[in-house]
């Protein structure tokens, strides 16, 4: 697949593709959305939010969670604060997500079953991380988006004029649903 995607990115610049794309690193709606990266995500979340390329930074991973404040999600949106001037934030989960109810538990025979050694594993726990905690997910997507958004607006280094607001997308229809605090 990657090979395909080299020969067809040969193509795409030869024929100049990227020219319709072309702006600089400044988020021109001053805005960051911390989500999830479902492929169902890839197009429906900008074109659900209206947004286009330059408009936002965009950061994603698996739950479009923050999971400690000083992960490399958070890590992403004090950059977009600091360097490239974002004001606002938006947190958005989305419903059916892969991450509500993944474990560890699920992912360790998973890990076994691709070669990965209880040694290794034990090698981590050691270095002290917790697994069961890093690869856990949540159990309901309207606390996550809340937890999420609270530890984003408590971060010793956030300033306080920053918004922050939390919403839950449909991955099918991009309705967005508001989560209060």
């Amino acid at each position: 697949m990657i090979d395909q995607i080299i020969e067809y990115n040969k193509t795409f610049v030869a024929e100049k593709g990227y020219e319709k794309y072309v702006t600089d690193k400044y988020p021109d709606k001053k805005l960051a959305v911390l989500s999830c990266m479902d492929t169902r995500l890839t197009e429906l979340l900008p074109a659900a939010l209206g947004l286009k390329n330059g408009d936002a930074k965009i950061i994603k991973n698996a739950g479009g969670l923050v999971i400690s404040p000083f992960d490399s999600a958070m890590r992403s949106l004090l950059v977009a604060i600091y360097e490239l001037g974002v004001e606002e934030i938006m947190v958005v989960a989305h419903s059916h997500c892969g991450a509500c109810h993944m474990s560890f538990h699920h992912f360790h025979s998973e890990m076994l079953a691709r070669g990965i050694t209880e040694d290794t594993l034990d090698t981590i726990r050691r270095c002290g991380i917790d697994l069961d905690s890093w690869l856990e997910g949540f159990k309901d997507t309207p606390t996550s988006v809340r937890k999420t958004v609270e530890t984003i607006k408590t971060h010793p280094l956030v300033p306080h004029d920053i918004t922050v607001r939390g919403f839950i997308i449909d991955s099918v229809t991009g309705m967005l649903e508001e989560v209060n605090s």
